[in-house]
């Protein structure tokens, strides 16, 4: 039991550092001690100072929710809370969500598990929500607040496990109030802990760390949410990618999935005794070779449903895009309101496509829900067909709502004259994939608005795997225009970086008239 106790918490997030019994299950069946950090109308943000724990120097992980003034739908489940556990790097100034809980009052509706490979690092902004809750949880905390967590860990223990259990939570109590001895200690115990885990669960090195960049620091997937790294062999890790995941986690594929060069394969380590020189030596078997996805190849978007369990949505989902926006009914649809503002910006070569991170504070508010942009990217060709014409090239804006539902504004780019806010992009162009730069010039993010801003509208998916679905569309009528040479810069990194087109399976499709 002890042993299967230990696998379920590695399979959950890597964290087999963490001392709290009970620490991965929502407040529906843990103690909890909730403080507000923001709140804005009809929404409220809080952190449990009860289940915030050290795992490791400078990382920490703690339980926050988001409170809804009504209900909203998930899966045809309602809920009005939603409690996100994050992994947070505190001197790195990023976090990564390992676990999502969906709640109707105090009852949990849905669980989803992101597992060790699918998980994003997200920047932290400053000024952010973001930023305030990881203050909170990277704050140095008193004795009194150990003793308190650890009073509350061995309550929650006592009344969950039996006998033989205790005995495991009660060896983590001690370490547990041992950590909250005194600031020196707590910190040499940090590090000890972080060399056994280090030693215990093989993190990734930074070289690699550096190639996820790409997909975690936006918190969405297209890219995009970007690129997702191989999911793990272990059977405890393939329980937690099975779990669902929401379009605010995965959404991003990841950059260490997204090199050029051709995946190599990967030899098993064999743990059979070397045979004696009179018995017959069998070769070690091969594992299956990883492959990412990709345009083109083994990893093309025709196997992506294939290539991962958590890709399946691919394959068989029945709201999927691009599409070819053909059959509209014309009506008329309210205006989109922006409110882009000028921004610094961070540019990454993702190996899908080219990735700009912006700055906290644009928005566009469309059918009573307001998105925040995250960042945006590009395809060549367009992705989106109009009546059956592809254009140039497409650059589509990823939004998210404070709830995590993504709206995707896509933008036609065709030949004609330069472009200066994509030229600005284009100086700045890392010159390595997984490269990310930060230049010293800020760009006005209504420059990428046509003057006429009519609309297509349906509901669909991310472009890239995973595929998530549920993600709302608004595809603008008024191109914009790129110069020949824009389009073959960008042409030489990504000469073809669309998929396919997918039935439009009676969908609806709404037009401004």
């Amino acid at each position: 039991m002890r042993v299967q106790t230990l696998a379920i918490l590695l399979a959950l997030s890597s964290l087999s550092s963490s001392p709290l019994p009970g620490f991965f299950v929502s407040s529906a069946h843990a103690a909890a001690k909730w403080q507000t950090v923001a709140s804005q109308e009809g929404k409220r943000i809080e952190i449990d100072k009860a289940r915030i724990a050290r795992v490791g120097a400078g990382q920490t992980i703690a339980w926050s929710r988001l409170v809804l003034d009504r209900e909203l739908a998930v899966d045809e489940q309602r809920y009005n809370r939603v409690e996100v556990l994050n992994r947070y790097d505190c001197a790195g100034q990023h976090f990564a969500t390992v676990k999502r809980v969906y709640l109707q009052g105090g009852t949990p509706v849905k669980e989803e598990v992101i597992g060790s490979g699918a998980q994003r690092q997200i920047s932290v902004q400053a000024g952010s929500i973001d930023a305030k809750l990881l203050g909170e949880a990277c704050k140095l905390r008193t004795v009194g607040e150990m003793q308190a967590v650890a009073e509350i860990a061995r309550e929650a223990a006592g009344a969950a496990s039996p006998a033989e259990e205790q005995t495991v939570a009660k060896v983590m109590l001690a370490d547990v109030r041992q950590l909250a001895a005194t600031p020196e200690e707590a910190r040499e115990k940090a590090a000890r802990t972080q060399t056994v885990a280090e030693q215990r669960i093989e993190l990734p090195s930074k070289a690699e760390l550096a190639a996820k960049a790409a997909a975690d620091k936006a918190l969405l997937t297209d890219m995009a949410a970007s690129e997702l790294p191989p999911q793990s062999a272990a059977p405890a890790n393939a329980a937690a990618s099975a779990a669902p995941v929401a379009p605010v986690v995965s959404p991003i594929p990841s950059a260490a999935s997204l090199r050029r060069p051709v995946p190599r394969r990967v030899v098993a380590r064999s743990t059979t005794p070397a045979p004696t020189a009179s018995a017959p030596v069998e070769a070690a078997p091969v594992a299956r070779p990883v492959i990412p996805w990709s345009y083109e190849g083994e990893g093309a978007p025709a196997n992506w449903g294939k290539l991962r369990s958590d890709y399946v949505t691919c394959g068989s989902g029945k709201r999927q895009s691009p599409i070819d926006i053909r059959d509209s009914i014309n009506v008329d649809l309210e205006q989109i309101r922006f409110d882009y503002k000028p921004t610094l910006f961070r540019i990454i070569d993702t190996g899908h496509t080219v990735e700009v991170h912006v700055g906290e504070g644009s928005t566009l508010t469309v059918m009573g829900r307001q998105y925040e942009l995250v960042q945006l990217h590009f395809h060549r060709p367009s992705e989106e067909r109009i009546n059956g014409k592809v254009y140039d090239m497409s650059v589509h804006l990823v939004h998210r709502s404070l709830e995590g539902q993504l709206a995707y504004l896509a933008v036609l780019l065709e030949k004609g004259s330069e472009h200066p806010l994509i030229q600005t992009l284009w100086n700045n162009l890392p010159l390595e994939v997984g490269q990310e730069l930060v230049p010293e010039v800020s760009i006005d993010l209504n420059g990428l608005l046509p003057e006429n801003r009519t609309y297509w509208t349906y509901m669909g998916s991310l472009t890239t795997p995973p595929c998530t679905e549920n993600v709302l569309w608004l595809v603008l009528k008024q191109p914009l225009q790129v110069s020949p040479e824009q389009i073959a810069i960008f042409s030489r990194l990504y000469r073809n970086n669309v998929r396919p087109l997918q039935p439009a399976n009676n969908r609806l499709i709404k037009g401004s008239r």
